[in-house]
């Protein structure tokens, strides 16, 4: 298996699956993006990917219920939920659930790029 830092964006909206796979590729790390759960799930492979970035509203399986999900199945693999909600009790909820991270649409490059940094190092 490669060693290179592997990230999986999971969103249902085009446009930002776009936008955050060009933002990895600038910065130099490989993604593959996934439009629900199920499509990332049927990909998953324990130790395939360095991070995972979803959002926390998708169809079928939510952003949350898929890190919980991968908090048993992959529990080394950082999750970052994005979402538009800003609400805290949701920030709080994913945090406790094991998210690395809860970013709120607009996302911040510069904070997103850090948090994946992290999960490339711990690699």
């Amino acid at each position: 298996m490669s060693t290179e830092a592997l990230f999986a964006i999971v969103d249902d909206d085009e446009a930002v699956r776009e936008a955050l796979s060009e933002l990895l590729e600038v910065s130099g790390w490989p993604s593959l993006t996934f439009a629900d759960a199920a499509a990332f799930l049927a990909a998953h492979v324990r130790g395939r990917f360095a991070a995972v970035v979803t959002d926390l509203h998708l169809p079928g399986r939510n952003g949350l219920q898929l890190q919980q999900h991968l908090r048993s199945a992959d529990p080394d693999l950082p999750v970052i939920v994005i979402s538009a909600q800003s609400d805290a009790a949701v920030r709080a909820r994913c945090l406790a659930s094991g998210a690395a991270a809860y970013l709120t649409k607009p996302i911040n490059d510069r904070l997103l790029l850090e948090h994946l940094a992290t999960a490339a190092e711990r690699r």
